[in-house]
């Protein structure tokens, strides 16, 4: 059985990318890594993406391959130029961005794309994933990972909701959610906008189990 390592910034990730895989994927062995502070110290340095912070994503990610990972994929979307880093070293492997195979499914379709976020990072590091030329509109659901922290998860997908209807006014012909944790905002998007709503959850699992084949084989 192929053993895949799902490694967190965010304790609200790790339910929405492990019910995909028990969807999608059931017979992958899952291990998850959470580490809480990154996201947390990410916004309070000041520094950004800096030496420490990509210093620790390589000793995460070698530990990880130190218990027999395969294949690993990081389900916050804040710190792709540190990914990038992992899967340069450990280029015999895959190694997923969260949100790589949803931009690669975004870009294959047509209109102004609206990319939703609630936290502010993933709003610097994330558009410029998207191929050029490529119609973005982001925009940052404000309050809405407060009220997740809170427990407050309908407060959480209404604000989501309202700034996919803001987007839909602005021209957008669909809506991505940029986070794992957004995932389950997905069906109040879909009816307060009446858009195609794209997330990264599923389309993860499915690049990563792909990916991971043909390295097997």
């Amino acid at each position: 059985m192929t053993r895949i390592a799902l490694i967190h910034a965010l304790s609200h990730s790790v339910a929405p990318i492990n019910a995909a895989f028990e969807r999608d994927w059931p017979e992958a062995v899952r291990m998850n890594l959470l580490d809480d502070s990154l996201s947390a110290d990410l916004a309070r340095s000041g520094r950004g993406l800096d030496a420490a912070m990509h210093a620790r994503f390589q000793q995460l990610a070698q530990y990880a391959v130190d218990t027999g990972a395969e294949g690993i994929l990081f389900t916050c979307s804040a710190f792709g130029p540190c990914i990038e880093a992992v899967a340069r070293r450990h280029a015999g492997m895959p190694v997923l961005k969260p949100n790589e195979a949803m931009v690669v499914e975004a870009a294959q379709g047509q209109g102004r794309l609206g990319l939703i976020a609630t936290f502010a990072a993933t709003l610097v590091s994330m558009p410029p994933e998207f191929p050029a030329g490529t119609a973005l509109e982001p925009v940052l659901a404000e309050g809405a990972l407060d009220a997740l922290n809170a427990g407050d998860t309908q407060r959480h997908d209404a604000l989501i909701a309202a700034q996919a209807v803001a987007l839909r006014e602005r021209g957008c012909t669909r809506i991505a959610l940029a986070q794992f944790s957004m995932a389950r905002a997905r069906a109040a998007c879909e009816e307060a906008s009446g858009l195609p709503i794209l997330t990264t959850v599923d389309s993860a699992v499915r690049a990563l189990r792909l990916r991971t084949n043909q390295a097997a084989r």
